[in-house]
């Protein structure tokens, strides 16, 4: 049997750090959440992998560093109330959990909503709420949020998050065209948003209202 726990502080260790991520509190959480419980049964051997891997419904779990960086720019100290958007698989919303208050999760397609709302049960991740719904109108009955974190690609920035952000809020999400796209951070301020690039990412299409037409076909993130 694979030694997960190795797995994982070795994911840390050559993957997250050597790239310059620094929240300990961020390292801490990749160290503890079993990824390989999230993956699926067909990929629990690559669960801590450098890549992204299929979960079904033409949707992927991200690349760990992936997850790292997006949680990382959420800068997140504990006591926030925090919106995703795209629940896949659950783990980011299981690293979220241990870093934040309470995390809603927003997934649209109702069958993986629903498995991942029974993952979230069975591995006690109490502090985590699913909707299934369209993840670009946000969740404006439980707004404020201090950060939002979109899992998919938007053509460009949806003032429902913006909207939805605590002043002093963060979101973290990446736009572009279908094919490639920038992970930004966008900052909200008394005087209005401030937004700054991270780095070159690939997602799957964020599908809805303020995102791509459902038509548009799917693609595997990095």
């Amino acid at each position: 049997m694979e030694d997960f726990k190795k797995l994982r502080e070795l994911m840390v260790e050559q993957q997250l750090i050597p790239r310059g991520i620094k929240d300990e509190r961020v390292l801490k959480a990749m160290e503890t959440v079993p990824r390989h419980l999230f993956v699926g049964d067909a990929f629990p051997e690559r669960a801590y992998d450098d890549c992204a891997l299929p979960i079904g419904e033409g949707q992927t779990i991200s690349q760990p560093y992936m997850v790292a960086v997006m949680t990382e720019l959420l800068e997140l100290k504990g006591d926030e109330k925090v919106l995703e958007i795209g629940t896949g698989s659950g783990y980011q919303g299981a690293v979220l959990s241990l870093l934040a208050a309470e995390v809603f999760t927003v997934e649209r397609i109702e069958t993986i909503a629903l498995k991942t709302q029974e993952r979230f049960r069975r591995f006690k991740y109490t502090n985590i709420y699913v909707v299934v719904g369209d993840g670009t109108l946000g969740l404006p009955e439980q707004a404020p949020f201090d950060g939002i974190i979109v899992t998919a690609a938007a053509p460009q920035i949806p003032d429902t998050y913006i909207k939805q952000l605590k002043v002093g809020g963060r979101l973290v999400i990446p736009v572009g065209s279908r094919f490639s796209q920038m992970l930004y951070q966008v900052r909200k301020t008394p005087s209005g948003i401030t937004t700054s690039a991270s780095t070159p990412c690939v997602f799957v299409p964020l599908i809805g209202k303020y995102g791509w037409d459902e038509t548009e076909a799917q693609y595997p993130a990095y």
